[in-house]
């Protein structure tokens, strides 16, 4: 039987796993790259929920928790994520393949982010969630002049990319 932090916590991610998804995207190349992602980000998720304090939504809390583990994933190893075995965890989730025939329009602007820094990516991704750039500095712990003025200078960067 489940407890009541398990159901919570599935309950949570099955609601906002397109979050997981969105992220796995702009860090990843494959499909099993995606998955493994996936998985890692759901773990860490599991493993850091007992501290969710519910200061802030749980998908502000859930981009955070999920860019961090991209990006340390990212920085470690380029071409190989390291992946935990989610059938070891006690609950059981059920994975919903991701759609992406409706992005096939963002195909470009996805292949120009990746081109980025692995900050610069994160700063995008929740620029076009369209997070504010005093949720975007709390989200990966850099100031908001920081944020207004990187995520400027991206936008010049993707548009020369874009227009070559």
């Amino acid at each position: 039987m489940k407890s009541v932090t398990e159901q919570n916590f599935v309950v949570l991610l099955q609601e906002h796993q397109n979050i997981v998804h969105k992220i796995c995207r702009i860090y990843t190349n494959d499909s099993d790259a995606h998955k493994d992602l996936f998985q890692e980000i759901t773990i860490q998720l599991w493993k850091a929920f007992p501290k969710f304090r519910g200061d802030s939504k749980f998908s502000t809390w859930m981009y955070r928790v999920g860019l961090n583990t991209a990006i340390t994933l990212y920085r470690k190893s380029l071409r190989h994520v390291q992946s935990q075995r989610i059938e070891s965890m006690e609950y059981k989730l059920s994975y919903e393949e991701y759609d992406d025939t409706k992005d096939e329009q963002l195909k470009l602007i996805y292949g120009a982010v990746r081109k980025l820094n692995d900050i610069d990516k994160g700063i995008v991704f929740l620029y076009l969630e369209n997070k504010n750039y005093k949720e975007i500095s709390e989200t990966l712990g850099i100031s908001e002049v920081n944020a207004r003025v990187r995520m400027n200078r991206i936008k010049t960067k993707l548009k020369t990319q874009l227009n070559s």
